[in-house]
């Protein structure tokens, strides 16, 4: 479940720009109010990081300093990004662009594919493996199933770091990765990959960001046309960027600055498909006057959990445990970790089943409970117990809610109830929102209780249901509405892939969990040899296992149980010990770590940028959002801006400095042969004289006083503003 799903359902838009700051901390209010030149969160598991970003959009575009169609969010999964789009209609910023970079990217790529190559894209192939396997028994090379995924990953990962076939063998190298068979092996297979897919021209997923750089990098009038686009960068969950996410970010911002990016070193879980923390870590460098916000207040979790995920990071190694953020829980005190061991991985899943069925009696929703596990093929094993113990479940991972066919058949009869339900016999008897819902679900196959065992048939009903449970949701929040007001919902929801609550425990893996939480969360199979999986050998490796581990932790909100089996099957040897990462933090493991995480509050961070070297530069003043100086007000008129006030607050001009910065703007405009208001308009002259700077950080804050004039006018302006007499009429350029 998500956050977002956690909170309130159908909140209202907020009424104006202050009061989408209302309820933020003060160091998510200053990520939200931080709308210029580049701004780097550090924001840790459960502290509002989407909430912050979400605000700081919202709050730029309702106060008039963002245009909504000048801001593209990016992150990297469809769900993250629908979600980021249904925060910002929430908060009334309709209008902003929140894609996947892949999204984005092809959304471009076809657009200016005709103009840039000719004719139209290629097509985009689903899976690459078949391809792989012709292009194996085009080399002569057999390979079985494993090898071939292997294989394809190895091909995906080349692209995403930019690696050419001819360069995969040192490349894999140096990056220690273990390949599946004979480095050469694997770069004649990359290429005979591309050879296959230039002969039957088509693409694939990488080759979209690829070309969309291509293309930037090589044609500069559509690099400048995406830029006259997109003026304002954000990008979520940017310690998961590949290299060429990076260098297509590049090329989208040119030598603008115009960028937020938000991470957390310690959540990367995705160094296996290119994924690197090290533009994140190395952002203050490559940014120096970079604003870094620090979000470390935990919201989610109780300070039971917080303790346990901080435990895991002090024992941490390398560059991302030396970034680390320590969380203070922000939430009442809860029930303690629990551990257990069972004999073996069906035992074990069967204890799962049984607690999980105990809480859903004693009222814990289904939907607030998760079991995750370290890979996929340990799933069955806990169906099977949940099924038997009469518990419904999800699977998550799965096809994504609103394309299953199901749920597209029930929209499609929902519809058509919406539009002719008055001569439906199924809605004679239905005397409200829910009711109707139900009685057209019915129709396809819907019923009051779930159908026995697991499987497809059980995996539509969660479906149906989800839906069900939406419409009682929104008649609760809006009593009044009607059939045709939920279609609308559901087809914005759908719009924003804005998946309904399935009412069952989730089943997911601990990398498909990542961005959700819970209130209760089973932790399962966490032995050696799984956390750490057996192929994690290098510190690396095994350091991007604890930080899986740690993910997992950070999930829960109040009840976490990790468990772990002595062996695999009944009658097996019991080998099996928990995973070091446990050590000195489980009972009778040793001694604890030093106890964190249990204060009442948290101040997190601000690091101001620092001004750059370059002799003679003038960096430009960071500007946050206009507010009245007189009544405080956000101000979103652009001529309010400028004067920094209300129109009808009182004005403190000096009328005889407004009138020589009049006659000085004349003598300027004559000699550049412009008009006047090309030099300042009224506006600016009259926030000049109301503020009167004395130093250039002082006039750079005036709206209207870019770093171009501030160079070229700000000494003259300056000194007429001291009371100075000029001895010249300023540099003609």
């Amino acid at each position: 479940m998500t956050a977002a799903t956690h909170s309130t359902l159908f909140p209202q838009a907020p009424d104006s720009a202050d009061a989408v700051l209302e309820g933020l901390d003060p160091e998510q209010r200053e990520v939200a109010t931080a709308l210029h030149g580049p701004v780097c969160v550090l924001a840790g598991a459960g502290t509002g990081k989407t909430r912050a970003i979400t605000h700081r959009i919202a709050y730029g575009v309702r106060a008039g300093i963002l245009q909504p169609s000048s801001v593209l969010a990016v992150t990297f999964t469809n769900r993250a990004a629908g979600e980021m789009r249904g925060r910002l209609r929430q908060l009334g910023a309709t209008g902003v662009q929140a894609r996947t970079f892949h999204s984005a990217a092809l959304r471009q790529l076809q657009y200016f594919w005709p103009k840039a190559v000719g004719g139209s894209l290629p097509r985009i192939v689903d899976r690459k493996i078949q391809l792989v396997a012709d292009a194996a028994a085009a080399s002569r090379i057999r390979l079985d199933r494993g090898e071939l995924r292997d294989v394809t990953a190895e091909i995906e990962w080349s692209k995403v770091t930019q690696t050419v076939p001819a360069e995969y063998a040192a490349a894999a190298a140096k990056a220690g990765r273990e390949a599946p068979r004979d480095r050469a092996e694997i770069a004649a297979l990359y290429a005979a990959y591309e050879d296959v897919k230039r002969d039957r021209g088509v693409i694939d997923f990488e080759d979209v960001l690829l070309l969309t750089v291509a293309i930037l990098q090589d044609q500069h009038d559509i690099a400048e046309a995406v830029r006259a686009q997109y003026q304002h960068f954000v990008v979520d969950e940017y310690q998961d960027v590949s290299p060429l996410q990076q260098r297509l970010l590049e090329l989208w911002l040119g030598e603008r600055d115009s960028l937020c990016v938000v991470g957390d070193a310690s959540q990367t879980i995705y160094s296996f498909t290119g994924a690197t923390p090290d533009h994140l870590l190395d952002f203050r460098t490559r940014h120096p006057g970079a604003t870094v916000v620090k979000l470390v207040r935990d919201y989610r979790s109780t300070p039971q959990v917080v303790h346990l995920a901080n435990g895991l990071l002090i024992q941490a190694r390398g560059r991302a445990a030396d970034h680390r953020l320590e969380l203070i829980s922000q939430r009442a005190s809860g029930p303690e970790p629990t551990y257990a061991e069972y004999t073996d991985e069906p035992a074990e899943a069967e204890g799962a089943a049984r607690r999980i069925r105990d809480l859903i009696t004693s009222g814990v929703p289904a939907s607030e409970i998760a079991i995750l596990f370290r890979t996929n093929s340990q799933s069955e094993t806990y169906e099977q117990a949940l099924a038997d113990a009469g518990v419904p479940y999800q699977l998550r991972g799965a096809e994504r809610f609103f394309d299953r066919p199901e749920v597209k058949r029930a929209i499609h009869a929902l519809r058509g109830a919406a539009r002719f339900g008055g001569n439906d016999s199924l809605l004679d008897d239905a005397p409200d929102l829910p009711a109707q819902v139900r009685a057209v679900l019915s129709g396809d196959g819907w019923t009051n209780q779930p159908p026995a065992g697991s499987g497809a048939v059980r995996e539509r009903w969660e479906s149906l249901a989800a839906l069900a449970h939406l419409a009682q949701d929104f008649a609760t929040a809006k009593p009044e509405a009607t059939l045709g007001d939920l279609m609308s919902e559901l087809e914005e929801r759908a719009g924003a892939q804005h998946a309904p609550t399935v009412q069952g425990v989730t089943l997911a893996s601990l990398h498909s969990a990542k961005g959700l939480e819970w209130d209760v969360v089973f932790l399962v199979g966490v032995a050696e040899g799984m956390m750490p999986i057996t192929y994690a050998k290098t510190e690396e490796q095994i350091e991007e296992e604890r930080r899986l581990l740690y993910v997992g932790v950070t999930r829960a909100r109040e009840h976490l149980s990790v468990s772990w089996a002595q062996s695999r099957s009944p009658g097996g040897r019991a080998s099996r010990r928990p995973s070091r990462f446990l050590d000195g933090l489980r009972p009778g493991s040793g001694s604890t770590a030093t106890r964190t995480g249990t204060a009442a509050g948290g101040t997190g961070g601000i690091e101001r940028g620092i001004p750059g070297t370059i002799p003679g530069a003038v960096r430009r003043t960071t500007r946050t959002p206009a507010r009245c100086r007189v009544c405080g007000r956000t101000l979103s008129d652009a001529g309010e801006m400028k004067l920094m006030r209300c129109d009808d607050c009182p004005s403190d001009m000096d009328e005889g400095l407004y009138e020589r910065l009049r006659d000085w703007r004349a003598i300027q405009a004559q000699r550049s042969g412009q008009p006047d208001f090309c030099v300042f308009t009224d506006k600016t002259l009259m926030a000049i004289a109301e503020n009167v700077p004395s130093s250039p950080a002082e006039l750079a804050r005036i709206p209207g006083v870019r770093a171009r004039k501030l160079n070229r006018f700000g000494p003259d302006v300056l000194a007429i503003c001291a009371g100075q007499e000029l001895e010249g009429e300023g540099d003609d350029e």
